[in-house]
C-alpha cells in the first residue's frame, strides 16, 4: 500500500518501519502474513464509507419497486415485510462487521469464508458474490435508461447506455478517493430527497395539499391492510405477505457495501463499527419510515399505480411517491423525483462496480481467482476493473428485443445470491465466534463485539434459508409453473453448491479444524498502522463540527 509504504520511510521513532512492497514479496514470512492485505489504499474517509453504503442499498427499490410491493401485498403486509427483513440486515451486517472491524481487509467476505470455514466455500462465495454484485452494473444501467424515458426524448437507447456505463468505467478508474467523494455527493442527495420525502408524504396524510383531502388511515381501512394473493382468505394474505417478504430481502442488498470497503478505510477499527451503527440505522428508519408513510397516501388499488406497473410505465411514473405527489394536486415535483431517482440508479451501479472489483480482487489475492486479478497501479485495480466493465456490456442487449430475453437469463442467475451469500456470512461468523473460544481470545478484547451473538447469526442464517427455499412458491400453483416463474428463483442454488462440491472434490479441501483456523494473518499490518498514529483522532472543535461527526 503506497501510504504504508511511505510511512515505512517516515515512521516515528521507537517504532518498527512498515514492510514495503518489495519486503513483503521477499520475505516468505511476511508475505504469508500480508498474503491478503493486497497493495491497495487506504483513502476512504468515515464520511465516504457511510454514505458509500446508502448508496448501495437505496436505490430504486425504494423509489420505484415499493409501488410493486404495495399492489401486490397491501399496505400493512409491506410495512411488516420490511420492518422484519430490516432486523435480518442487523443480523447479517453485525455479523460481518465484527469479523471485519478485527481484520479489515479488501472485499473480505471469500477470505472470511475460506479461513474460518473451507477453502471451497471461500472459492464458492468469491465467484457467487462477484457475479451477483457485477450483475447490478448493466442492470442499473438499463433501469437509468428506462427513467430517461420518463421525459419525452429521441436520444437512441444505446447511446444513453455508453454515457451511464462508461462514466462509471471513468470514476473507477480513478484512485478511491475520487469513487469516495463521486457516492458521497449522490448519497448526500439521496439523504435529502428521502427526508423531505417522508416529511412530503406525512404533509399529504395530514391533508397539506391544494387538493386539502385528510388520508389519515383511509386506504389501511379500504381497500384494507393486506391483499389476498393466488387464493382467497388468510392463506391467500399470507402468501402475499411471504411474496413481498422476498421483494424486501432483494430490496436490502448491498447494505454490506460498508464491509467490503474496510480494506480501503483509514482507520478501519475506529471508522466501520461507527459505519455499521449509523448506517444501518439510517437505512431501516428511511425504508419502514418511508414505506410506512407512503402506504398511507397511496392505495395499493390506485388506479394510477395499477396502470403504470401493468404498462411498465418508465421511471418516476411507477413510483408511488410521485403518485401520492400527483393524487395531491401538486405539480413539478414529480420531474424533480425522476431526477433523483436517475441519479440513484447511476449510483447504486457504480457502488455495485466499485465492490464487485474489489471481490474479484480479494478472490485473486487468496488464489479464488486467476492471478492476474491482482494487477493493480495507484491503488486501483485495473484487471478487476476490465472484468466488471465486460459485463456492464451486457447492457447493450436491451437495445433488441432478443437480446433483452437474454439479459433477463443471464441476470435472473443472481435472483437468489444475495441470501446465499448472507446465510454464507453467518456461518463464516458461526465458526469465527466458535474459532476465538477455541484460542482462548475474549470477544471483548475485539475491537468491535457486535450484540446478541451468535443468536443474531442464527436468526439470519435460518431466515435467508427458508426465504431461499420458497422464493418461488407461486410457481407451483396451478397455471403457473414455466421456466420465468421457475428458473430465476431458484438456479442459483444449484450454481453455488456445484461451485462448492467442484472446487472440494478438485483440490480435496476439507473444514478448516478449530486449531488450524488462522485468526492472524493481516493484523498486523492494521495494528502497525493504528500504532504509528498516522490516522490520529478527531475531536470536535465546535457544535458544527459536534453535528457533522454526527452525520458522517
Amino acid at each position: 500500500m503506497a501510504d504504508i509504504e511511505t510511512a515505512s520511510h517516515h515512521h516515528e521513532p521507537g517504532l518498527p518501519p512498515t514492510p514495503t512492497r518489495d519486503e513483503i514479496t521477499s520475505d516468505p514470512k511476511t508475505e504469508h502474513e500480508n498474503r491478503n492485505v493486497g497493495t491497495l489504499e487506504r483513502r476512504l474517509k468515515s464520511r465516504h464509507v457511510q454514505f458509500m453504503a446508502l448508496s448501495g442499498a437505496i436505490g430504486t427499490g425504494l423509489f420505484i419497486g415499493s409501488g410493486q410491493v404495495l399492489s401486490l401485498a397491501g399496505p400493512l403486509s409491506a410495512f411488516l415485510a420490511y420492518l422484519i427483513t430490516a432486523f435480518n440486515v442487523y443480523c447479517v451486517v453485525h455479523s460481518l462487521g465484527e469479523m471485519a472491524t478485527y481484520l479489515p481487509l479488501p472485499g473480505a467476505v471469500p477470505i472470511y469464508a475460506a479461513r474460518y470455514v473451507d477453502e471451497a466455500l471461500g472459492f464458492a462465495v468469491a465467484w457467487n458474490y462477484w457475479w451477483q454484485i457485477a450483475i447490478g452494473v448493466p442492470t442499473e444501467v438499463t433501469v437509468s435508461v428506462v427513467i430517461v424515458d420518463y421525459w419525452v426524448n429521441s436520444v437512441p437507447t444505446a447511446a444513453l447506455i455508453t454515457l451511464f456505463l462508461f462514466t462509471m468505467v471513468a470514476v473507477n478508474c480513478f484512485p478511491v478517493r475520487i469513487y469516495g467523494e463521486a457516492e458521497f455527493a449522490f448519497g448526500a442527495i439521496k439523504l435529502t430527497t428521502i427526508v423531505a420525502l417522508i416529511l412530503l408524504m406525512f404533509i399529504i396524510t395530514l391533508g397539506g395539499t391544494p387538493s386539502g383531502d385528510r388520508i389519515g388511515f383511509r386506504y389501511w381501512v379500504a381497500p384494507g391492510p393486506m391483499n389476498e394473493y393466488l387464493v382467497g382468505g388468510a392463506l391467500g394474505r399470507f402468501l402475499a405477505f411471504w411474496k413481498v417478504f422476498i421483494q424486501a430481502t432483494f430490496s436490502y442488498g448491498g447494505s454490506e457495501m460498508v464491509v467490503i470497503a474496510a480494506g480501503e478505510t483509514e482507520d478501519p477499527r475506529r471508522n466501520i463499527p461507527k459505519a455499521i451503527r449509523r448506517v444501518f440505522w439510517r437505512i431501516a428508519l428511511f425504508y419502514v419510515l418511508a414505506i410506512f408513510l407512503v402506504t398511507l397516501c397511496v392505495s395499493s388499488q390506485d388506479n394510477r399505480l395499477l396502470d403504470a406497473i401493468r404498462n411498465d410505465a418508465p421511471g418516476a411514473a411507477a413510483s408511488p411517491f410521485v403518485i401520492a405527489i400527483e393524487n395531491g394536486g401538486i405539480a413539478v415535483l414529480p420531474s424533480i423525483i425522476n431526477a433523483v431517482i436517475l441519479t440513484s440508479a447511476w449510483s447504486a451501479g457504480n457502488s455495485f462496480f466499485y465492490a464487485s472489483t474489489r471481490v474479484l480482487y480479494a478472490a485473486s489475492l487468496d488464489g479464488k481467482a486467476p492471478r492476474l486479478f491482482t494487477f493493480e497501479r495507484y491503488g486501483v485495480p485495473y484487471a478487476c476493473v476490465a472484468a466488471t466493465t465486460i459485463i456492464g456490456l451486457l447492457s447493450y442487449l436491451t437495445v433488441s428485443t432478443s437480446g433483452e430475453e437474454v439479459f433477463f437469463w443471464l441476470s435472473s442467475l443472481s435472483a437468489v445470491s444475495t441470501l446465499l451469500v448472507w446465510a454464507a456470512i453467518c456461518v463464516t461468523y458461526l465458526r469465527f465466534y466458535t474459532g476465538l473460544r477455541y484460542h482462548g481470545i475474549e470477544r471483548d478484547s475485539l475491537p468491535y463485539k457486535s450484540p446478541a451473538q451468535p443468536f443474531l447469526a442464527f436468526f439470519s442464517l435460518g431466515f435467508c434459508l427458508l426465504v431461499a427455499f420458497f422464493n418461488g412458491f407461486d410457481a407451483f400453483f396451478e397455471g403457473k409453473f414455466s421456466a420465468k416463474t421457475f428458473v430465476p428463483p431458484y438456479i442459483d442454488v444449484p450454481i453455488f453448491v456445484g461451485l462448492f462440491l467442484g472446487y472440494k472434490f478438485w483440490k480435496g479441501t476439507r473444514v478448516v479444524k478449530l486449531g488450524d483456523m488462522d485468526l492472524w494473518s493481516g493484523v498486523g499490518e492494521v495494528e502497525r498502522a493504528e500504532g504509528d498514529g498516522r490516522w490520529g483522532e478527531r475531536r470536535a472543535r465546535n457544535w458544527v463540527e459536534r453535528v457533522w461527526f454526527w452525520i458522517a
